[in-house]
């Protein structure tokens, strides 16, 4: 019987600067389909028709004061915050460990500094929007989204490269 891989240590670097000592916590990106319904005529019941992906958003948790992150809202461009997430998995089955590096584009959108009281844990939370997803594992990548391009590889498989074709998109 083997037992799951569970986080046993993580790392949340902001623009290259490490988050070390500060993060707390991280809720990676949900990856969900657009599904729209769809209904003929004919059918017995409505099927789902996939729309493409939904916006993805990163949020995190820094416990305390970090300048650096704070100086990072209200950037312009949609890709002007790189967050990496790097965690080391581990099995109490076999010992062994998996290195995950997820590597995340985007912009804050929010910044949440709870409350302030002497004395309490203090923690401010960011949520950031994403334009760009990649995320390896033991150094084989799973998947990479680019919202932008249009490109959504998972296993290896671009999914819309054949639709990225067709409309005369090459890359």
């Amino acid at each position: 019987m083997a037992l799951p891989r569970k986080l046993k240590k993580m790392h949340l670097y902001g623009n290259g600067e490490s988050y070390l000592s500060d993060a707390a916590e991280v809720t990676l990106p949900k990856i969900s389909h657009a599904m729209e319904d769809w209904r003929d005529g004919g059918m017995l019941g409505p099927v789902k028709i996939d729309m493409g992906l939904e916006a993805m958003e990163c949020e995190w948790t820094l416990g305390g004061m970090v300048p650096h992150a704070i100086k990072q809202m209200g950037a312009v461009e949609l890709d002007a915050q790189m967050l990496r997430f790097m965690g080391a998995y581990q099995s109490d089955t076999d010992g062994a460990v998996s290195s995950v590096d997820i590597l995340m584009r985007g912009r804050h959108q929010e910044l949440d500094r709870g409350n302030a009281k002497p004395g309490d844990a203090t923690e401010h939370k960011f949520k950031t929007v994403l334009s760009y997803y990649k995320e390896t594992l033991d150094g084989e990548e799973l998947m990479e989204i680019d919202m932008v391009r249009g490109i959504y590889i998972v296993g290896g498989v671009d999914r819309h490269a054949e639709l990225r074709a067709a409309i005369g998109l090459e890359y």
